[in-house]
């Protein structure tokens, strides 16, 4: 059977895509996923269906992750940082990324932040068109359900439903958060997602009643009855294949067996990691890389795979007067900090945020299966987050080898630059400063990490940067939309791929820049967007 749109992955933004294109009865769309579908709500595994209102969130078990490593940078060129022997450059991070229908809406924080008004305006002085907030603004809408807030600048009939947890439902070390905030000067606000807002308030969570909101629960769902919407799940895509400047089909492995579906268009949405694998063995690409890898190129497009950016993160601990005191089963997160790094010109470039409780090591490697008593057991404390929201510094992915089962290698270039440098310090010693407020004295003990030595200096501050700070899971832009002028530029303003007539990509990877925000809400807003352009 051929169809008329073939979309690539079942995540954030391609099940949007489908689920729209599908709403027409005319048309037939396929959707291919590489991880399990769970059609039934009931039959939806714990680690996916739980949000953060109970200690599920914790993890994801391993068939719901594609067990992506990263390398935290090939080099260090921030003068700022200095060498030393247990600052290693070679240090490897887990990257997880959702294998399931949802993608990473399935398995994320759900944490609904939009990105803000000087995102798209940056956008726009890039020479991208009809991308500025007024133009996204609709479709931010169109998605989203929220449930305290309406006007302008809000949804109340999509299908992902917003909430924020009431002042009445904070946990102790959320309360003390915001009361810290507020005494070092930041304003309150209890509305993080209009333009431009900044200051303390609770977070926008699309987990209504404890139910992880994906998009496989609000598109996917209700789409399902359509006869022209197919769902095919445990089918990876391998490669398009190009007879000249059109795709004819798409190889798929599905239990080790090999085939081919035909379309006329196709929407890849495999997410920012993998797309850039399926195009450039593909052949679409640079072209010295491709050669490298003994592949033949047939678009020569040196931006697919560069670009990478994330919201590079490190964390403030501390121990508690009362353990037994921190609740387990309540949210993990739920008030926000978003304000500018002391003498950035890049506006609400930082988001710090509380943790109700911190265990004994990283919470995405916890055992899935673990009861809140078990839980508990772990636990150390409580931890400031503390994230760049625009970081200057960019990563790559690139091809391993020229076997499409291969994982790519990623190199993340983690405050690479002097100027990212600075803020986390910025960062990290706003938040320590935090941390040991009068508002948060009757719960902390004792800050543990970074340590007054450590922040005594410039050097050691940095040093323990450099050996600590993580990833944020907030990848984007490694297929990036850009002006004609611009040789990176990978799709253009309707996410066409450039010299592929009947190829578009829609989720993160085609954000030139990360937003200052949370990755997932905006990554909806591409599908929605990429949905009308195809309509």
């Amino acid at each position: 059977m051929r169809y008329d749109y073939i979309v690539v992955g079942a995540g954030s933004a391609g099940a949007i895509v489908a689920s729209r294109l599908s709403e027409d009865p005319t048309v037939s769309v396929l959707l291919l996923e590489g991880g399990p579908d769970y059609p039934d709500f009931d039959n939806l595994p714990d680690d996916v269906k739980y949000g953060y209102s109970t200690g599920t969130d914790l993890a994801v078990e391993d068939r719901h992750d594609w067990g992506y490593t990263a390398r935290v940078s090939d080099n260090y060129e921030a003068t700022s940082l200095p060498e030393t022997e247990e600052n290693l450059e070679d240090r490897m991070l887990r990257m997880p990324r959702g294998k399931i229908t949802g993608g990473t809406s399935s398995i994320n924080g759900q944490i609904f932040l939009r990105g803000l008004t000087h995102d798209f305006e940056l956008w726009e002085s890039m020479g991208i068109q009809g991308w500025d907030y007024e133009s996204v603004l609709p479709y931010f809408r169109k998605l989203e359900t929220d449930t305290n807030f309406g006007g302008d600048f809000h949804g109340k009939e999509g299908p992902i439903v917003a909430h924020r947890f009431p002042e009445s439902k904070w946990t102790a070390p959320q309360k003390g958060f915001e009361a810290a905030c507020r005494s070092l000067g930041y304003p309150y606000t209890a509305d993080l997602n209009l333009p431009d807002a900044n200051g303390v308030g609770p977070f926008p969570c699309n987990n209504p009643r404890g139910i992880r909101m994906s998009t496989a629960l609000g598109y996917l769902a209700p789409a399902r009855h359509r006869l022209n919407l197919t769902i095919k799940a445990n089918c990876r895509v391998e490669r398009f294949i190009l007879d000249r400047s059109r795709i004819s089909s798409v190889q798929v492995e599905s239990n080790g067996e090999l085939f081919t579906a035909d379309s006329e268009i196709f929407v890849l949405s495999a997410g920012s990691l993998a797309n850039p694998r399926i195009l450039m063995h593909s052949g679409i690409g640079p072209a010295d890389h491709l050669q490298d890898h003994g592949l033949t190129t047939l678009v020569n497009l040196p931006g697919v795979g560069d670009n990478l950016r994330d919201h590079p993160q490190n964390f403030v601990n501390a121990t508690v007067t009362d353990v037994e005191s921190l609740d387990t089963t309540a949210p993990r997160l739920q008030v926000g900090l978003r304000f500018t790094a002391t003498d950035s010109d890049m506006p609400d470039d930082m988001l710090m945020w509380m943790c109700s409780y911190a265990t004994d090591g990283d919470y995405r490697d916890l055992i899935p299966s673990l009861q809140p008593t078990e839980i508990e057991k772990n636990i150390t404390g409580i931890q400031i987050t503390i994230s760049l929201y625009l970081a200057t510094s960019k990563g790559s992915v690139r091809l391993r080898s020229s076997n499409p089962s291969d994982m790519p290698n990623i190199t993340l270039n983690l405050l690479k630059t002097d100027t990212d440098v600075d803020k986390m310090a910025d960062g990290v010693r706003i938040a320590s400063s935090i941390m040991d407020n009068t508002e948060l004295a009757e719960i902390v003990r004792q800050r543990t990490s970074p340590t007054d030595e450590i922040l005594s200096s410039d050097r050691s501050l940095y040093s323990w940067l450099r050996a600590n700070t993580t990833t944020g899971n907030h990848l984007t832009s490694t297929c990036a939309m850009g002006s004609d002028s611009n040789p990176m530029t990978v799709v253009d303003n309707r996410c066409k791929v450039l010299g592929v007539d009947n190829l578009y990509i829609a989720d993160a990877s085609v954000m030139p820049e990360c937003v200052r925000a949370n990755t997932n809400t905006t990554t909806m807003m591409v599908g929605e967007r990429v949905a009308n352009f195809l309509s």
